[in-house]
């Protein structure tokens, strides 16, 4: 009894040290990933949790996909980040690092080794693929998707496992998250198949074990033809697969997926960051290496399968398995327009199951029964894999600012910081002038942008407008905010006090608020007509014989009699003239609780040149 306990605990301890080191190392390798606005299908997805019912939300009927799980989903992580945006990226590490813990677990499991298992959680979350699931919100369908995935194959494998007496649970368990998987992403139905091959390689002849996973794809497919009209999964970008379908690009996207599990980028460099092609000697070197650690692990189960008659028939149909699951994967990824990385993720995770399964097949009980040695060659060659890899998966990495995301992800980054970031909700209510369009930007997200960040999703009175030039718009006003693109860094600049000064430069007493000294100087750029209005309000009772001096260019030019609280004047000038204005009152106020220059405060003036 004690030493069960004892076994027990150091297996929790174990675990506990593999859950941090796997956490830790998901935050360091992913640092500089961060979400701060939302766009595209990100912002789209907010949108409709927005503005849309509960139900109408996670149960989109006459959509072109019904994901309802994965909306389910989905709805409670906007719940729960609200309109702190910045939020999503820790959360998806979390979530990623959840899924390296899993497969720490089934390869500790199938390889008997707590440090080959470690090794697979590593070599997952320092992945490439990883890039979508972190840096999107909608990284969440890939990320449960993937976890439901490798789930069912795990659970197949158990099953396929139980030579004596198969017990059904691990076959309905994996039975009920196909049908779960089905409603996250409707690729994965194309696991079915599997099914029947792990109830013919074990002979079952249970009808209810054939019966289960065919009774619910028909019920998979039923809900989907009556909630989306059809059968037929959705393309990629809008399109149609019965459309665009091509069996000759089908076999081309097939073969560079099996390139991408085995480190090789067979794709455009704005899908992968680099092709292989453009990559450095030093990191194909590196990939070669790696490749020959798994291509000895691989000769030396099939020497060993050879081999071993009795256990020969049982690790073949394991073996099987797991290649017809990657292959399922990789061919319902093949059938669409591109082959982005995101969609390799899971492939590459049930390889580096495999390679566990590998390991401990090869390895078998040599440490239990002291042929450690024995076991040292196939450590040697897991453990270089993921060495050698490494450094592989961080130099591909720092590419991502070649994806063809990466710049509008980085545009709206800026923007939400320059903006919201540091405005908070004072943003709120403002005209947004935008200098130049070269990003495009829609409608829909000049209309949407901003109201992630209010709490109450609506932002009103924020605006968007584009200009060409500044001189468009009028002086720099205290609910005006005017960004500049800067596209060669894929950014937004705040250029408002520029503009403010440049339109309405004060030498002297003159401030933002209004108020204006016994003396003011000021440098002005008149609007396109070219008139400028000045409003003089003093808030005190008047006396007989206060008068302002309106001085243009050096020459006084207008004597104001403020006869009434409120009076104004105008000065037509050149279209987009700059006049020099100095302005003197023969008054003040005379009981004013402060005094910010050196002369006291007299009058409250409001400019206007449009």
């Amino acid at each position: 009894m004690e030493k069960r306990w004892v076994k027990k605990a150091l297996r929790w301890r174990d675990n506990v040290i593999a859950a941090l080191i796997l956490t830790a190392f998901a935050f360091w390798v992913n640092r500089g990933m961060e979400i701060r606005g939302l766009y595209m299908d990100d912002l789209y997805l907010w949108s409709c949790y927005g503005e849309q019912s509960f139900l109408e939300y996670v149960f989109p009927v006459g959509s072109t996909r019904f994901r309802f799980l994965y909306y389910l989903a989905a709805w409670l992580e906007l719940a729960l980040v609200g309109s702190h945006v910045e939020w999503f990226v820790p959360v998806n590490i979390l979530l990623n690092a959840g899924i390296g813990y899993t497969l720490y677990q089934m390869a500790r499991k199938f390889s008997r080794s707590t440090y080959v298992g470690i090794l697979v959680g590593i070599a997952f979350l320092a992945s490439r693929m990883s890039y979508y699931q972190i840096g999107q919100v909608y990284g969440l369908m890939e990320t449960m998707a993937l976890w439901m995935a490798i789930g069912i194959l795990y659970l197949l494998c158990g099953y396929l496992n139980e030579h004596d007496g198969r017990e059904p649970r691990r076959f309905y368990a994996a039975c009920l998250l196909y049908f779960g998987i089905c409603f996250v992403h409707e690729r994965y139905m194309v696991l079915l198949p599997l099914f029947f091959f792990v109830l013919l390689c074990g002979r079952s002849k249970d009808w209810k074990l054939w019966g289960v996973p065919v009774g619910l794809f028909a019920a998979v497919q039923t809900i989907r033809f009556f909630t989306i009209g059809g059968l037929a999964p959705a393309g990629t970008g809008g399109t149609d697969v019965a459309d665009t379908f091509s069996l000759r690009e089908a076999v081309r996207f097939a073969c560079s997926q099996v390139a991408y599990v085995f480190g090789i980028n067979a794709g455009p460099e704005h899908l992968n960051g680099q092709n292989f092609r453009q990559a450095p000697l030093a990191v194909m070197l590196l990939i070669a290496v790696a490749d020959l650690m798994l291509a000895g692990m691989v000769v030396a189960f099939l020497v060993k399968l050879i081999q071993g008659r009795k256990q020969c028939l049982s690790s073949l149909w394991i073996s099987l398995l797991f290649l017809g699951f990657i292959g399922g994967c990789i061919a319902c990824s093949s059938v669409t327009i591109r082959v982005e990385m995101r969609w390799v993720y899971v492939s590459y995770a049930a390889a580096l199951l495999y390679l566990s399964w590998l390991y401990g097949t090869l390895t078998g009980g040599m440490v239990e029964h002291g042929r450690w040695t024995q076991a040292v060659p196939y450590l040697a060659m897991v453990t270089l894999y993921v060495v050698l890899m490494l450094p592989v998966e961080l130099f591909y990495r720092g590419l991502y600012p070649n994806l063809y995301y990466w710049p509008n992800q980085s545009r709206y980054n800026s923007l939400a910081e320059v903006t919201y970031g540091t405005y908070g909700d004072a943003i709120f209510g403002k005209t947004i002038y935008m200098v130049g369009d070269s990003y495009e930007m829609s409608d829909f997200t000049a209309n949407t942008f901003f109201k992630v960040f209010d709490r109450q999703r609506r932002a009103e009175g924020t605006q968007v407008v584009h200009i060409e030039d500044v001189r468009e718009i009028g002086l720099v006003t205290g609910d005006m905010l005017i960004l500049q693109e800067d596209p060669a860094h894929n950014r937004f600049l705040d250029i408002t006090q520029a503009v403010r000064d440049f339109k309405c430069h004060v030498r002297y007493g003159y401030y933002e608020d209004g108020w204006m000294d016994e003396r003011a100087g000021i440098q002005l750029m008149a609007g396109s007509t070219g008139q400028i209005v000045l409003s003089f309000y003093y808030p005190r009772e008047l006396s007989e014989e206060q008068w302002i001096t309106v001085s243009v260019n050096g020459e006084p030019e207008i004597y104001l009699n403020m006869d009434q609280d409120q009076v104004e004047t105008t000065l037509q000038m050149k279209p987009y003239e700059v006049v020099d204005l100095e302005l003197e009152t023969n008054f003040y106020v005379p009981d004013a609780q402060e005094q910010r220059g050196e002369r006291r405060l007299a009058v409250l003036m409001q400019i206007q040149a449009d």
